[in-house]
């Protein structure tokens, strides 16, 4: 059976993968979502959902740093990577041992939803995933209905401090912003992830400010941080607003929160400037 991955690379496998290695954790969390939780056999140490489930999977290091030789001897006969989370070093190396790898790279809410759908197909899986992509197409299209002809929120949404850090419009995040009724204010920038100053930010004038609580722990506590932005628009109304980190940077189940979260925070904004 041949498969094309997200960087449009042919993957061909003889029969249906049952010995699953994942080196992404929100895709661990979509393995399980789709029904092929026994068939995995390696995960990453950032891999904790679904926690009742994962603490019996053997631990094969990290996303950047994995421990190539461990994954070798568990025999996979499927390793799923995504073109961000892991280096490509890593790709080359287990690539030479002979290893059947999928890669993922969605950019926007629509690719992971297609994503679904494909690694339903690569599991043997799509009565599952048939359902969950039936379900988040509807919601996004119900989203995207609801905000018809309603103006953008000028966003601010960092995901690193000291230094500071964002993102660009060729991100998963700027999409699930995009897509909830946002407008990232970097994301006409070059690179896709860079640091920031806040004085940037504050010429930027953003009406929301969003700390997701990952990759950076962004917490309450960090908003004294964002003093120099008290006199924006979201700093003089108070839009400053802590965030679910994988509503807004996981793909798989996750994409159902992050519509359904950060659409409802934004129409709440709106409400408050009518």
């Amino acid at each position: 059976m041949d498969f094309i991955d997200d960087l449009q690379r042919t993957v061909s496998l003889p029969r249906s993968p049952q010995r699953i290695v994942s080196l992404v954790p929100s895709l661990t969390e979509t393995l399980f979502a789709l029904g092929a939780g026994e068939r995995v056999v390696g995960v990453t140490t950032y891999c904790t959902h679904p926690p009742e489930s994962i603490a019996r999977i053997s631990k094969v290091g990290g996303t950047k740093d994995p421990q190539l030789e461990k994954i070798v001897r568990l025999a996979p006969d499927l390793v799923i990577l995504n073109d961000e989370e892991n280096r490509r070093e890593d790709f080359l190396w287990l690539e030479e041992q002979g290893l059947p790898l999928y890669v993922t790279a969605p950019r926007t809410v629509r690719d992971g939803i297609v994503m679904i759908a494909n690694l339903g197909a690569v599991l043997d899986c799509q009565p599952q995933s048939t359902d969950l992509v039936h379900a988040q197409q509807s919601l996004y299209d119900r989203v995207a209905a609801e905000l018809a002809g309603q103006p953008r929120l000028r966003t601010f949404c960092p995901i690193w401090r000291k230094p500071w850090m964002t993102f660009n419009g060729d991100t998963y995040a700027d999409d699930m912003l995009w897509c909830c009724g946002g407008e990232n204010i970097f994301r006409d920038r070059p690179d896709r992830y860079f640091p920031i100053t806040l004085d940037e930010v504050v010429t930027l004038s953003p009406q929301v400010v969003l700390l997701p609580s990952e990759p950076y722990p962004f917490a309450m506590k960090h908003f004294i941080h964002l003093k120099p932005l008290a006199d924006t628009l979201a700093g003089k109304r108070g839009h400053f607003y802590c965030i679910d980190g994988m509503a807004l940077c996981w793909y798989g189940p996750r994409i159902t929160d992050g519509l359904e979260q950060i659409s409802r925070l934004f129409a709440y904004v709106h409400s408050t400037m009518d």
